[in-house]
């Protein structure tokens, strides 16, 4: 039996939750509708796309493979439905997008991507750079819309934002860490590793106010602005790293595997959203590049 959209709604939610309880919650079904949506995809598909374990599920690495593709279906019969609605068709003009380093890769690829494919008459240009010259550029007019972290946007009188993404820090970890199998994580232990810290956005910035506010100075091991050079160190055992769910993949460019664990107390979140200057008339272009991200995060979202 082939698999159906419904079953690809369900495995995603559960990706995204990593607990069966906490998909079935957001999506106001049973536990389950869930679990047998999921019994019946990896039966269909003859792979494993969870490990089970007590805290709950961990996605595999052919599970992680799917989740791609699963996302893109979606998204592409989303596109589907607006193609045919006749939309799409005679849409002209031209889209400046600006993008900040974080999100690039993993927000704006595929958010440009589906926009392409709706409006191909568009003329579409973007710049990646970080969020205070963004906000420079939308103020004075020389972008129409910005994807970017909004979590702690300056100018909010200015600029308007709607959130896309909300994604908690975590904790990365190589395989066989000690502090893999511990019940319960916090802050102080986390002071006492090597950290591998990120440099981008606010992510230095986040961690190392967490940290001091312990009293303690992090131990940073190695600072880099590549997220792919934290995965691989972290996998081989040169630190670990809080740094956003959003750019967590389990599989180093190595192939080595990376943990990733929750960490008790209050940890900051990332916020990912559009950004446009508040008071303008938006040229339609842009209002449909909105009009796409909105459907792509209601399509996370179910």
């Amino acid at each position: 039996m082939a698999f159906t959209i419904r079953q690809l709604q369900y495995f995603i939610a559960v990706a995204e939750q990593g607990s069966v309880s906490r998909a079935a919650q957001n999506l106001s079904i049973s536990q389950s509708a869930v679990t047998e949506a999921i019994k019946e995809l990896e039966g269909d598909l003859g792979v494993i796309l969870f490990d089970r374990h007590p805290r709950g599920l961990a996605i595999t690495h052919k599970g992680h493979q799917f989740l791609r593709h699963a996302t893109k279906i979606l998204a592409d019969v989303s596109d589907a439905r607006r193609t045919f609605s006749g939309e799409a068709e005679s849409a002209t003009g031209r889209l400046q997008l600006g993008v900040t380093s974080l999100v690039a890769g993993y927000v704006l690829s595929d958010l440009l991507a589906r926009y392409r494919r709706a409006f191909p008459g568009v003329e579409v240009s973007a710049i990646e750079d970080n969020g205070d010259y963004l906000e420079h550029l939308l103020i004075g007019g020389e972008l129409d819309v910005a994807v970017m972290v909004i979590s702690n946007l300056r100018d909010r009188m200015a600029l308007q934002a709607e959130i896309l993404e909300v994604s908690p820090y975590r904790l990365w970890l190589p395989l066989g860490h000690k502090l893999a199998g511990a019940d319960s994580i916090g802050l102080t232990d986390i002071a006492a590793e090597p950290l591998i810290m990120l440099t981008v956005d606010e992510i230095e910035e986040n961690t190392g106010k967490l940290l001091m506010a312990l009293g303690a100075r992090p131990h940073v091991a190695f600072r880099t602005r590549s997220v792919e050079a934290v995965r691989s160190l972290v996998a081989t055992g040169a630190g670990v790293a809080l740094l956003p769910d959003l750019v967590y993949r389990p599989w180093s460019l190595e192939g080595d595997r990376i943990e990733s664990r929750d960490v008790s107390g209050a940890l900051p979140v990332v916020q990912v959203g559009m950004v446009w200057r508040r008071g303008s008339g938006l040229a339609q272009a842009a209002r449909d590049f909105i009009g796409i991200a909105q459907g792509q995060r209601g399509i996370r979202g179910r």
